[in-house]
């Protein structure tokens, strides 16, 4: 069947959707620094590691034409907005896990995840591992503001605009 060029690829509406409840799975099941040492956060860091593998695979299809031209008629204001806004969604949903992977690497925590050894991306240091964890903290607290703000916005082009947005990335 065909593609229609105002829509995405199937591949890239599948992997938006399962992103988004990733990253919203991580975020309920993220504990607080005092307990972490307590509960290994393996959902948590399998929805992280799971983003991490998705970007990579987005990126991918969408090099590969997944992706629809822009849309056309707005004010170019707007165009660059959803550009930057964009952009700093795929730069946190690399930036995030890649932050929390390297805060567990630093502390010495074996990544094992149902079996599967998980290898360090730092080496292990003794007492303090610096801010890191505070920017994985805040890198996915500004995530879930950046991603609530990217939905509203495509509630606004859809029912307020009027242009059928959202029609381009409707699962069904």
């Amino acid at each position: 069947m065909p593609r229609n060029d105002n829509r995405y690829s199937g591949l890239m509406i599948a992997i938006h959707w399962t992103t988004a409840v990733l990253v919203l799975v991580a975020y309920l099941v993220s504990e607080s620094s005092e307990h972490f040492g307590q509960h290994p956060p393996v959902l948590h860091f399998a929805c992280g590691l799971a983003v991490l593998a998705l970007v990579a695979v987005r990126l991918l299809a969408r090099a590969s034409g997944g992706a629809p031209r822009p849309l056309e008629g707005g004010p170019s204001w707007l165009a660059m907005l959803a550009k930057l806004g964009h952009l700093t969604l795929y730069l946190l949903l690399i930036a995030v896990p890649l932050t929390g992977w390297y805060a567990l690497s630093r502390l010495g925590r074996p990544i094992d995840l149902w079996g599967v050894s998980i290898p360090p991306i730092a080496a292990a240091v003794k007492g303090d591992i610096g801010e890191i964890g505070d920017v994985h903290q805040v890198g996915g607290n500004l995530l879930l503001i950046l991603a609530g703000l990217h939905a509203a916005m495509g509630l606004w082009h859809q029912f307020v605009r009027r242009d059928h947005v959202l029609e381009r990335m409707r699962p069904f």
